[in-house]
């Protein structure tokens, strides 16, 4: 399916909000999902990774992550200093304007005549983190979480007692949370606590351990696992078309 790819500046309580829209060229109405990036925001692994999922028949938004604390259609480069910007930025917002961003993309979503209705999320890293985040929203009926960070952790800042983690119980529709064994920035005893919380909750959730390092979906730099990232295409495009439709 071909995609249309454009661009929309949200208005969101904390300032305008560059997003990347990305869906298919054909008539007629398409779920949607909200595609969280890393801390790099959209850069071009992002960007194919969108054209992907939109041309399997979804609306693809990709919002600035920090869109407040950045000039609008600011890329970080995969290199030391993008990666101490990107951080930064990651422990100075507070995940009540994430939220806030959320329910923008989601206000924008059910206005626009090709979508639908249905909305879901996904993102990898801190965008993995957000994808959960999301669904605090009554709205996102399915997350796709690709090795979530800070979860486990609390270590994003917000509110006394609004972390992601505590909020779990908050979340109605599915999730699914897919880890890498071999990466450092979620320990073994990290996961186990999500699964726990999780388990604890009665969510409606599927849980995915894999032979992966951080970033294995992301197509530069030596941790990339083609073979892995395909089957979590894969999967994640059957999981929001029945979710979603």
């Amino acid at each position: 399916m071909l995609v249309i790819q454009e661009t929309q500046d949200i208005v969101t309580p904390s300032g305008p909000m560059r997003t990347y829209i990305y869906r298919p060229e054909a008539q007629g109405q398409f779920p949607s999902i909200i595609f969280y990036s890393e801390i790099f925001q959209q850069t071009a692994p992002i960007a194919r990774a969108a054209n992907i999922l939109a041309s399997h028949g979804f609306v693809v938004l990709v919002p600035e992550v920090f869109h407040e604390l950045n000039p609008i259609g600011t890329v970080l480069a995969y290199d030391e200093s993008g990666k101490d910007k990107g951080n930064a930025d990651k422990f100075t917002k507070p995940l009540e304007h994430h939220d806030s961003d959320t329910q923008a993309l989601v206000d924008f979503a059910l206005q626009q005549t090709y979508c639908t209705g249905k909305i879901g999320s996904m993102g990898v890293c801190i965008g993995g983190h957000l994808a959960y985040r999301a669904a605090l929203n009554p709205t996102i009926l399915g997350a796709f979480c690709l090795y979530p960070t800070d979860i486990h952790s609390n270590t994003l800042p917000c509110a006394y007692g609004n972390d992601s983690l505590s909020r779990s119980g908050d979340i109605q529709g599915e999730l699914v949370l897919v880890f890498g064994k071999q990466d450092p920035h979620v320990s073994a005893e990290g996961r186990v606590l999500i699964h726990q919380r999780l388990m604890a909750l009665n969510r409606n959730v599927t849980w995915l351990e894999v032979n992966a390092q951080h970033a294995f979906m992301r197509d530069e730099g030596e941790r990339y696992d083609a073979a892995l990232a395909l089957q979590m295409y894969l999967q994640a495009v059957a999981f929001f078309q029945r979710v979603l439709r």
